[in-house]
């Protein structure tokens, strides 16, 4: 006798999914309001900007915000180009580094055995969980005995060690890369650099594309406060905050600076969010 068993198929209806649809959109308009408050902030004249009760979106854009801080940018003592010059080697230093040694490492963790690999998983989820205030005294001291303080290589070498890019790329490496395919790159006579490159990267490039921006949005708005002393190696993030912290008279300045600096990140994410979201959902992170 057979039992013949029926799976019920479920479907939303069409007013489950406008409601679905509509709350998603009320959660996306809310979460671009602060977005919108800044860039509506960066064209609002001086006396829009401290009217009571405040008013959210500018009446009479203005250019003035910007035009003010090329003045001021003009005027630093060290030439602005010296600090975008420093903001664009750490920036591809930093991403070179990043996406070099996170992948080589998620590679070794997702297709070798080795003894200790549990715990170097371990490890690598536990500091997930810290702050980065709270590892910066032990980091401070770790660059200082390496001779790394008041050089971009203080800013560039904690990169290369960030740990979610690296999470990330072992857990796309455990789902898309099937040991099938390294076995058979082995018996053609593929050394493991060979396979590593030739085989695996090309089947994570969602993951290291993922990779790269988490990095660069994080060294794009690094400062170096704490380890870059001389001037000439301050990068842009701080020259630009410097000017926007000349009083409550730059406010118009301290808006147009925040929406220079948030432009770049959200234009990079923007053009591979595609990669990002499979990224995310591959490697089981919601």
């Amino acid at each position: 006798m057979k039992i013949q068993i029926c799976r019920k198929r479920l479907s939303r209806s069409t007013g489950g999914d406008m409601v679905i649809l509509t709350m998603l959109a009320a959660g996306a308009a809310f979460s671009a309001l602060p977005l919108v408050f800044v860039i509506s902030s960066a064209f609002k004249p001086m006396n829009e900007l401290f009217l009571f009760p405040p008013q959210f979106l500018v009446r009479n854009p203005t250019l003035k915000n910007f035009s003010d801080l090329l003045i001021l940018m003009g005027k630093s003592w060290v030439p602005i180009s010296r600090y975008l010059l420093n903001s664009v080697i750490i920036v591809l230093l930093g991403l070179a580094g990043n996406i070099i040694f996170g992948s080589l490492a998620a590679y070794v963790l997702s297709k070798h055995k080795f003894p200790g690999k549990k715990l170097v998983n371990d490890m690598i989820l536990l500091s997930l969980m810290f702050a980065s205030p709270v590892v910066a005294i032990p980091n401070y001291l770790t660059l200082s005995y390496l001779g790394f303080i008041n050089t971009y290589w203080g800013v560039i070498v904690p990169t290369w060690g960030s740990t979610l890019g690296l999470y990330l790329m072992r857990n796309f490496m455990d789902t898309m890369i099937p040991d099938t395919y390294l076995e058979a790159a082995r018996l053609d006579g593929a050394t493991e650099l060979q396979i590593f490159w030739k085989v695996a990267m090309p089947l994570v490039k969602p993951a290291w594309l993922t990779m790269l921006i988490l990095a660069f949005q994080h060294l794009w708005g690094v400062t170096g406060d704490n380890v870059l002393y001389a001037e000439q190696l301050k990068p842009l993030p701080y020259a630009l905050r410097q000017i926007a912290a000349g009083g409550i008279g730059r406010a118009g300045v301290t808006y147009a600076v925040a929406l220079v600096m948030m432009t770049v990140p959200i234009v990079v994410f923007v053009v591979n969010q595609t990669k990002v979201v499979q990224t995310m959902a591959t490697s089981g992170i919601d």
